[in-house]
């Protein structure tokens, strides 16, 4: 087989992958999961503390208990993601048919 001219065997070569975007997404996903836990702890104190009182209190509960609850799964799914792709390897992978079989 004839090389051409063009040819360039580090483009064949997986490129370096930035880590610093998925690190910081990972961190806004880590605040985002304890602002989702602080809110869900203040709606919980606010109910506890004086449940009979005023109904402002549980005003106060039923708006953050929700906001709470949805940034809690928001942080733990972007958390999961970003952790996941930092993991994930660059290379490349040969099809599972064209390894070694074992018997």
């Amino acid at each position: 087989m004839k090389l051409s001219d063009d040819f360039d065997a580090r483009r064949l070569r997986p490129r370096s992958t930035r880590r610093w975007p998925l690190c910081l997404a990972a961190g806004l996903a880590l605040l985002c999961l304890l602002a989702g836990l602080g809110s869900l702890f203040t709606a919980a104190a606010s109910l506890w503390h004086n449940p009979f009182a005023l109904d402002e209190p549980r005003r106060a509960a039923a708006v953050l208990a929700p906001f709470g609850l949805v940034l809690l799964g928001l942080g733990i799914l972007g958390w999961r993601l970003c952790r996941r792709r930092l993991r994930r390897s660059s290379e490349l992978s040969m099809a599972p048919h064209l390894l070694k079989k074992r018997h």
